[in-house]
């Protein structure tokens, strides 16, 4: 799994102390760029390939300000022109949340899905976990 580590900041928690529910679809969305480079290596949003289908959080336990995260990101399925990025958020060597984020290859211009290319696919299967 590609890891990215985050410092939680003192603006992400709620009331209780916690790390707000809000938060972990940005960092999930932050530590996917090694993926984003696959499909636009120099992250250029006007040569964007992608787009969201749906995003999914299942929050298993309690993430702290103060003390450092890191985020697990690897791919679980890669259909024709869709694939899902399973991602999870660790602190203190406990899974804490866990997301799947489903992309979709995109033609703006079309509006239309589009194949995942030879390329892209085996760079993904780079990552498959």
């Amino acid at each position: 799994m590609l890891a990215e580590k985050i410092m939680p900041r003192f603006s992400e928690t709620d009331v209780l102390g916690h790390i707000n529910n809000t938060v972990l679809p940005v960092w999930f969305e932050a530590a996917r760029a090694p993926i984003f480079k696959i499909f636009t290596p120099d992250l250029n949003p006007h040569n964007w390939k992608l787009i969201v289908a749906k995003v999914e959080v299942t929050f298993k336990g309690e993430l702290f300000y103060g003390q450092e995260v890191q985020i697990k990101t690897a791919i679980e399925k890669i259909g024709n022109s869709s694939f899902v990025i399973l991602q999870q958020a660790w602190q203190h060597n406990e899974c804490c949340a866990e997301g799947r984020t489903v992309m979709v290859r995109y033609d703006f211009e079309t509006k239309s899905s589009q194949a995942l290319s030879l390329v892209e696919r085996e760079a993904l299967e780079g990552h498959l976990f």
